[in-house]
């Protein structure tokens, strides 16, 4: 309840996100005391090794869109791994991981290890990833910002993880069961009212489908209940904060300046109850390209661009005109061409027939715009540890 309190997404959604936290938790509690080196074949008559260290004080610039989970998904393996954390929410959505530090040492962990620290991004966070004495950055944010804090972390050449942003391609085929696709569709960008890096915000469907399956997807897009995150009934919550809402509304001006043909929402909802709220009705435009505002940049709220496509070749060249690189989801039951597309998008991570699916223990990271290095996976402990090679001559 709090974090809905604190971002506005619903209930359910809300629930999700603990469940997701505590799970990583758990994931990553066992994995504490796996943190292994190895021996490494040398020639005779020498012992050599690594080890591998904490690698010391991190910090942590957590966005508002997910907060408990998104602190959960990096404060566990760095306390793992044996690192101080300092974690700094946004101030937004300061609320879940004050909580967060205060649970950390009711649960045992010592003072000091887990340290939360409030204010502003530029302020504080600024600070943060400019001080020498940090060893390490993990950021979840804009592209924009992310290179900021790559630039601040290169004077002192401290090592960073960033996970930015997303124009994320979902695929239809003719051959998939156009009903899931249709409903993972309208979850892909309308979960969290499209306030997600892994957002769904473009969808190429095939044109031999492209009529009834849009047809189909306005319809039941017009029936997506709206209304405050504390109502159980509410399908789609507002937005974080009232220059969202602004920043939405003004890119959905952009796509009808630019020739796309509005669908269904683009607006205020009418209803008098909401609004006060910071809220933008499901938003579809189709006759989107790649050219315009609405079909390269991340808009992080409820609006998806619909394109027509006519081979794999095409979609994919249409899939891949972007700067970021983060997600994408097919559909389709020909596994040659999910395998075929699973090699050639541009991303970091591809669901078949199904979408916003993400575990713990499954690496999570982008190409090109959308960041640096990965989150979760086993394989993530290394950004938050040192590798020490130890030779020893035995003669």
């Amino acid at each position: 309840r709090l974090e809905t309190l604190s971002e506005g997404k619903t209930l359910r959604e809300s629930k999700g996100d603990v469940a997701w936290a505590a799970r990583a938790f758990e994931y990553w509690a066992g994995l504490a005391d796996k943190v292994e080196g190895e021996t490494i074949p040398v020639p005779p008559k020498r012992l050599n090794y690594t080890l591998r260290e904490p690698l010391g004080v991190t910090v942590h610039i957590v966005p508002w869109n997910y907060p408990i989970a998104l602190a959960a998904r990096s404060l566990a393996p760095a306390i793992a791994a044996g690192n101080t954390v300092v974690m700094k929410p946004s101030e937004i959505t300061p609320l879940s991981a004050i909580m967060l530090g205060d649970l950390a040492l009711k649960a045992g962990i010592p003072k000091g290890v887990v340290n939360i620290v409030t204010g502003s991004g530029a302020e504080v966070g600024g600070a943060l990833v400019s001080d020498s004495q940090v060893d390490g950055i993990v950021f979840t944010g804009s592209a924009e910002t992310g290179t900021q804090v790559m630039e601040s972390a290169a004077k002192n050449v401290t090592r960073v993880l960033l996970e930015l942003g997303g124009k994320n391609p979902h695929i239809v085929f003719p051959d998939a069961d156009l009903a899931k696709a249709a409903k993972s569709v309208r979850e892909g960008i309308f979960t969290n009212a499209g306030q997600m890096c892994w957002a769904g915000s473009r969808a190429f469907i095939h044109e031999s489908v492209y009529d009834a399956f849009v047809k189909d997807l306005v319809a039941k897009t017009r029936t997506i209940k709206i209304g405050p995150g504390t109502d159980e009934t509410s399908e789609m919550g507002p937005l974080a904060s009232k220059s969202r809402q602004d920043v939405v509304l003004g890119f959905v001006k952009d796509g009808l300046e630019e020739g796309a043909t509005l669908l269904c929402g683009g607006k205020k909802p009418s209803d008098p109850r909401l609004q006060k709220g910071n809220f933008v009705e499901p938003t579809v435009f189709e006759n989107v390209n790649g050219k315009m505002k609405i079909g390269c940049d991340e808009i992080f709220g409820p609006v998806l661009g619909i394109t027509k496509f006519k081979t794999l070749d095409e979609v994919v060249a249409m899939a891949n005109e972007t700067d970021y690189g983060l997600y994408g989801g097919v559909w389709t039951s020909n596994l040659k061409v999910a395998h075929e597309l699973a090699a050639r998008l541009q991303v970091g991570g591809l669901a078949v027939n199904e979408y916003l699916v993400t575990f713990p223990q499954t690496p999570f990271g982008g190409y090109k715009d959308s960041g640096i290095g990965h989150e979760n996976g086993i394989r993530s402990i290394e950004f938050y540890t040192r590798t020490k090679n130890v030779s020893i001559n035995l003669s």
